[in-house]
């Protein structure tokens, strides 16, 4: 039995078919992916329909699957040009700021599934956690996206947005927990240490940072939470 985290695959398809074969994911193991699955790279939808037929893959949803889900839920029937012109201002800015941040590419793709796979990859999206808390070898964890904005050590999980979770910039200098370990994607690790070369996953101060980059070329990055084994793709 097994934990691993991965996230940030962004589209890669390769990368993750790589990953899923290396990792021969065993009945009895568990693979949590921290989000952003879609977006940039060009199969989004394929990932997502790969996904959903493995039952020990748990995906927590990020912030282009918010985007993509508040987009994507409304236009699910039909996506023609004339059909864009009936939403309001509200939602085609949400579309265009969607599109803008790497959703072109998950878009297109999404047009062209079958009406059936369409409503399925929409359904599964709106099934996403936003969090979860796991224990292994007698060590907690906490996975999420971006991290806990506006942390309070005794505020709960429960307690914090969507936005708190999926947008969070997380102070890596900081212990945010003594006894638990917050592992988090969303921003890459050359990001975190102001160093374009870095692109393994970053531990401090009970923080696991697991975004390698491969969003923007880089490293689709893996780890193992039984034996801290790390794997790059």
């Amino acid at each position: 039995m097994a934990t691993y985290v991965m996230s940030d695959i962004h589209g890669n398809y390769k990368k993750y078919i790589q990953a899923i074969n290396t990792l021969n994911l065993q009945d009895s193991d568990t693979l949590y992916v921290l989000g952003d699955v879609v977006d940039r790279g060009n199969g989004s939808c394929k990932i997502l329909l790969d996904m959903m037929c493995r039952y020990n893959v748990v995906p927590l949803i990020g912030n282009h699957e918010f985007m993509a889900l508040s987009c994507l839920s409304k236009l699910v029937e039909e996506i023609t040009d004339y059909s864009l012109k009936g939403f309001n201002q509200e939602f085609l800015a949400g579309l265009s700021n969607w599109l803008y941040n790497g959703g072109e590419s998950t878009f297109q793709e999404f047009k062209q599934l079958s009406l059936e796979d369409r409503q399925a990859v929409i359904e599964y999206l709106s099934e996403f956690q936003l969090y979860a808390e796991i224990i292994v070898n007698s060590q907690q964890y906490i996975l999420v996206h971006a991290g806990l904005d506006n942390f309070k050590r005794r505020k709960k999980l429960s307690d914090y947005s969507v936005d708190e979770m999926i947008w969070a910039e997380t102070d890596y200098d900081k212990v945010y927990f003594p006894d638990k370990i917050l592992v988090t994607g969303h921003t890459p690790v050359s990001a975190i240490l102001f160093d374009s070369k870095a692109d393994s996953i970053y531990i401090k101060n009970n923080h696991i940072a697991i975004d390698c980059g491969c969003g923007f070329g880089g490293k689709l990055g893996v780890l193992c939470l039984d034996t801290m084994k790390e794997f790059y793709f």
